[in-house]
């Protein structure tokens, strides 16, 4: 039975405490001017496997840590319901992700501007992306040094990545030693978002040091069911803790920050959305938004196995003695396979004749499994994953009930498109020929999954469709822009509504040419900015609606 407790005040109440929600969390509070209410659903991240880096693949199925969604059927991928993982704890996805750290292409967010969103092209955000950095490399004009998360350089090495990089070079590709430098193509080994190998999460780099502020209250464990509206102006939150259902008041504003899945589905739930929806589950309607939950946008990937002839983490996991050898070793050095992201090295490459910038991620991963998540193989394998960098498909998120605890629709339509259809299958080629060549090549004694007899352009597409999958980067679901369906404004104010913005990943017009997490950052330290900018001059009130 539900209980009801009194309602308290803040000035503003962040619904998340993601990638963006830690942000907003610490710099919000700064001045000490504001009390500010930060909401997450999953519990707080104590966990030493959520510390760790290799971690994440031991809590990438618990549904504790893990909303462990998954797709609708997906049309084009022989009707399969592909895997939609999202963090549930305190830092969100930065809490279980593969750690990589990647921007994306400058193009990317000059074209978020030339869709008429001011003040997002990449000279406008970088700043943002080096005051959140405390880069290993020291600061520079692209870098920076001394923020809340610590980006670090590998602290080990691999066989098989050392030489998937020299066999790139060998194919024809440039060498790279910083895919968040002047140019992104190319091969080489990818940051991480880690310390002294430790796991630098949101909740690790910018919420942590902030606990104990007077002003901050975070309550994990409190799914949010309702925004709170007065008219048109959004007043609170409903949130929901064990038994009780609790009510929070924002003098100010109210910050969605719950990712590309649970911010439309909260707006849903609460009157924001497509009528015809909302009515169908007895949701009265307080604004007919179309584009709330439209326009998905995440990468797909293929995916192929290899047996080698070297270990990889399948051997040290395989006995008790390696995994004791892999653990001494991190305890005393912070180093070894414990220290692993997803993925170690990588090549950016562009697969499409068309296509003037990298469109495709390739990477190695020293490990195999015949699912994601999934127990590794009992012999030395390795993965390649090729994924698709600007997808032109595009789904929804809706819900399927009027009940907050009933997980949404998701729909990303992958592989809709013929461009997208063909940039894969191109790319997972340029990938095999990698693997294919000395000194790769020296290593590899078997592709195990497609296989050798998978040449054609057919069958390599039948292959992606049956085995492909995500590689974790929603967007676009509270779309930024400037047409009749746009869900924020520049200032990523909902259109239309008063006191209510969202921040976060799903603002991103388009999914940005690599790992989403680090733009997710950025975002909500611009958010940040622009939230406490627009209360000095009073601009934080109705946008227009598109």
């Amino acid at each position: 039975m539900s209980v009801a407790v009194d309602q308290q005040t803040f000035d503003y109440i962040v619904v998340g405490a993601g990638s963006a929600g830690c942000v907003l969390a610490n710099r919000l509070t700064e001045s000490g001017r504001n009390r500010v209410l930060l909401l997450e659903a999953g519990p707080n991240n104590r966990h030493p496997w959520l510390h760790i880096p290799i971690g994440y693949g031991r809590l990438f199925t618990n549904p504790r840590y893990n909303w462990c969604y998954e797709t609708e059927p997906q049309e084009h991928c022989h009707g399969r319901n592909v895997i939609a993982p999202r963090g549930k704890v305190l830092g969100g996805s930065s809490s279980i992700n593969g750690l990589i750290y990647i921007r994306g292409q400058p193009e990317d967010f000059d074209h978020w501007r030339q869709l008429g969103n001011v003040g997002w092209s990449f000279d406008d955000v970088l700043p943002y992306f080096r005051k959140a950095e405390d880069n290993e490399r020291g600061a520079d004009a692209l870098h920076g040094k001394g923020g809340p998360l610590a980006v670090s350089n590998a602290r080990n090495s691999h066989p098989l990545a050392d030489a998937y990089v020299e066999a790139a070079v060998a194919a024809g590709y440039p060498r790279n030693g910083d895919f968040n430098g002047p140019t992104q193509e190319g091969a080489g080994y990818y940051q991480t978002t880690t310390r002294g190998g430790w796991r630098c999460s949101t909740a690790v780099g910018y919420l942590k040091p902030v606990r104990n502020r007077a002003n901050l209250q975070v309550v994990s464990e409190a799914l949010a069911t309702r925004i709170l509206f007065e008219g048109r102006r959004a007043v609170g939150i409903e949130y929901k803790v064990g038994g009780e259902t609790r009510t929070a008041r924002a003098n100010a504003e109210v910050l969605l920050s719950s990712g590309a899945f649970n911010s439309p589905q909260l707006m849903q739930l609460s009157g924001l959305g497509p009528a015809e929806l909302l009515q169908s589950f007895g949701i009265p309607v307080v604004a007919d938004m179309p584009g709330v939950g439209d326009a998905l946008n995440d990468h797909f990937a293929g995916r192929i196995l290899v047996r080698v002839n070297t270990p990889t983490l399948n051997d040290a996991v395989r006995t008790w003695g390696g995994k004791i050898a892999a653990g001494l070793r991190y305890g005393l050095s912070r180093r070894g396979y414990l220290t692993v992201g997803a993925i170690m090295a990588g090549c950016f490459l562009r697969a499409h004749p068309a296509s003037a910038t990298p469109d495709v991620q390739c990477s190695i991963a020293p490990y195999s499994a015949d699912k994601i998540g999934g127990d590794l193989h009992p012999f030395s394998g390795a993965t390649g994953i090729c994924t698709l960098l600007r997808p032109e498909s595009r789904g929804w998120v809706r819900i399927k009930s009027a009940d907050p605890a009933a997980p949404p629709a998701i729909h990303p339509n992958y592989l809709a498109t013929a461009r997208d259809r063909e940039t894969l299958v191109e790319g997972l080629k340029a990938l095999r020929r990698i693997f294919q060549t000395d000194p790769l090549a020296r290593y590899v004694e078997a592709e195990i999954d497609p296989g050798k007899d998978c040449t054609s352009d057919d069958e390599i597409l039948d292959f992606i469709r049956r085995r492909g999958s995500t590689t974790y980067h929603p967007v676009s679901t509270c779309r930024m822009g400037q047409d009749a369906t746009a869900v924020v404004d520049e200032r990523l104010r909902v259109r239309g509504i008063a006191g209510l913005r969202v921040i976060d990943a799903s603002i991103m017009p388009t999914v940005p040419s690599g790992n989403t997490n680090a733009a997710s950052i950025m975002i909500g330290e611009k958010g940040a900015d622009m939230v406490m900018e627009d209360a000095r001059t009073g601009a934080a009130g109705v946008a227009r609606a598109a």
